[in-house]
Order: C-alpha cells, then sequence, then structure tokens
C-alpha cells in the first residue's frame, strides 16, 4: 500500500527553490521519498479567528470524509465478493488513486475558490452527507434482497431438519384428498433407520403396514413417509420424538410449491437487475468521496501553513 504525507515546506523565495530544496534533502541525498507536486491554488485566507475555528472543524470533516470513503469501499467489497475486482473499481476522476494523488487537480467547479474557506468546507460536508445517507438507503434494499434469497437459498440446501422439503417429494408421495388418511414425512437419522423400519408400524395403531418409503438422504439422516389414519396423527408424533424421528410438519400443495419456486426465481432476477446499477452507484460515488476528502485534506494544509 502506498503512503502519501501532504508537507508543507517554508518558503524561499521561489516555490521552484523551495521545491529542489525539499527534493534535494529528502529524494537525491538520502532516498527517503518520492516527492510530487500537489497544487493547491490561492484560497481565501479570512480573519485568524476564522483559520483558528476552521482549523478544528476540518480536522472532524477529515475524519468523516475519510470514513464514509472507507464505508463506500468496503461495502462495494461486500457487493462484488472479489477483492481483485475491488481495486479496479476504487478510482477518482476516472484514474487509480496514487495517479489522481500524483497529479492532484484543484476542482474549480465542484470548490470554487471564490468562496471563503468556511463556506467549501460546508460545501464539501453537504455532498459527503448526501452520499452517505444514499449509501444507507441503497445498501439496506440491497441487504434485504440479498438476506430473503439467501434465507431461501438456505432452506433449500440445509440438512433434512430446517431445509424446504417441497422439491425432495413428488405428488404421487402422498395420500391427498382423503377423509381418513394421511401420509406423513419424517427425519430418521441414518444410525436409527433400522429401528424405524422395526418400529414404525408399531408406534401407534392404525399405520398402514408396509407404507413407509425412503424419499431422499443426506449425510445424516433419511426422509421417509408413513400412511395412517389421521386419528392417530397426535399420539404417532408423541411416539417419533420419544424415537428420536422427527416428524417434519408438511402439507402437499402444489401451487404453493410453484410459488416458492417463483419467489427464489424473482429474487435472484431482481438482485442481478439491482447489481449493476448499485456497483455503477457505488464506483462513482466513491471516486466523488475520495476526492471530496482529498480537497479536505488540501484546505487543512493550507489553513495550518497559514496559521503557522
Amino acid at each position: 500500500m502506498t503512503e502519501f504525507w501532504l508537507i508543507s515546506a517554508p518558503g524561499d523565495k521561489t516555490c521552484q527553490q523551495t521545491w529542489e530544496n525539499l527534493n534535494n534533502v529528502t529524494s537525491r541525498q538520502n532516498t527517503l521519498s518520492t516527492n510530487y507536486k500537489f497544487a493547491i491554488p490561492d484560497l481565501k485566507v479570512g480573519t485568524l479567528d476564522i483559520l483558528v475555528g476552521l482549523s478544528d472543524e476540518l480536522g472532524k470533516l477529515d475524519a468523516y470524509c475519510e470514513s464514509v470513503t472507507r464505508k463506500i469501499s468496503h461495502y462495494m467489497g461486500e457487493v462484488l465478493e472479489d477483492n481483485h475486482k475491488l481495486q479496479e473499481n476504487l478510482l477518482a476522476n476516472g484514474v487509480d488513486l496514487v495517479t489522481y494523488m500524483t497529479r492532484f487537480q484543484w476542482d474549480l467547479a465542484k470548490y470554487p475558490i471564490k468562496q471563503s474557506l468556511r463556506n467549501i468546507a460546508q460545501i464539501v460536508s453537504k455532498q459527503v452527507s448526501q452520499i452517505e445517507g444514499d449509501l444507507k438507503s441503497k445498501a439496506s434494499a440491497y441487504n434485504n434482497l440479498k438476506g430473503s434469497l439467501q434465507n431461501l437459498e438456505r432452506k433449500a440446501t440445509g440438512n433434512l431438519l430446517t431445509r424446504n422439503i417441497g422439491d425432495l417429494v413428488k405428488k404421487e408421495d402422498f395420500i391427498l384428498n382423503s377423509d381418513y388418511l394421511q401420509t406423513l414425512l419424517v427425519v430418521v437419522p441414518k444410525a436409527n433407520q433400522h429401528d424405524w423400519h422395526l418400529k414404525y408400524e408399531t408406534l401407534t395403531d392404525m399405520i398402514v403396514p408396509r407404507s413407509t418409503k425412503v424419499l431422499f438422504e443426506d449425510d445424516e439422516n433419511c426422509l421417509c413417509s408413513v400412511t395412517l389414519f389421521k386419528r392417530v396423527v397426535d399420539e404417532f408424533k408423541h411416539k417419533c420424538r420419544e424415537n428420536r424421528f422427527m416428524v417434519r410438519d408438511f402439507t402437499y400443495n402444489e401451487e404453493e410449491l410453484a410459488a416458492g419456486k417463483t419467489e427464489i426465481t424473482k429474487l435472484e432476477a431482481d438482485k442481478k437487475k439491482q447489481f449493476g446499477p448499485l456497483v455503477k452507484w457505488l464506483k462513482v460515488n466513491f471516486g466523488e468521496c475520495f476526492s471530496a476528502w482529498i480537497h479536505v485534506k488540501a484546505l487543512r494544509v493550507f489553513v495550518e501553513s497559514v496559521l503557522r
């Protein structure tokens, strides 16, 4: 990581002479640094009281601009999910940050030098505050969408005790529209699978013999179906708990299953639709915020130099 120091050197007869002396001491004789000119225009000085007050205010504004700039950078990294891509997108004024610093030019259009120092600081503060507010709003909307999608994806890929099991079963696995019979889905630990087949018909009365089927397996559990009379469902669930079998609450409904799949597809499409514009906004406003931050640095150098 490149480190930059903004240095204001005591003036000689000409700026060029000061520049030569600085280079001679820090670069040519001792190889301590590589130096670049950092051009600060002739800003309005104002009174001593104003400069003293501004010195403290600009310190706080400097920290605030840095904080918002880092927030944007951090969030862009979260959105891109790739640090290599993040570095490619951290630009200011269309160039990488090192180039921006070494070729810094005051932005006269955004920060007119005819304005007082305090007015320029207020322009920066208002600009960065607006960016921070927009960042919170955009991040909240995208995070909510991303969270909803991740929640559905977790339900579709977790273990059998917690995941959505609708995509693991078929219509023919169930007794439907019966006044008397009901098909239950039971999660059975693989270590207890033999016990299940021995016991399930005798856990209660009114179990349909040989009705169990293994519908799905993961690393730890099996998903089994069993058909029984509705009147003994509660008792059967109780007996299952006693034997470390877990009955999943599930009602086969084709419309609800289709709606669930549609929701995931819609959320994926919405996320993809928002991704591009969000990255573009983050890229543009990172550059705006970084540039504003460096202009505050320039203001601080100017004010502190005049005070000394």
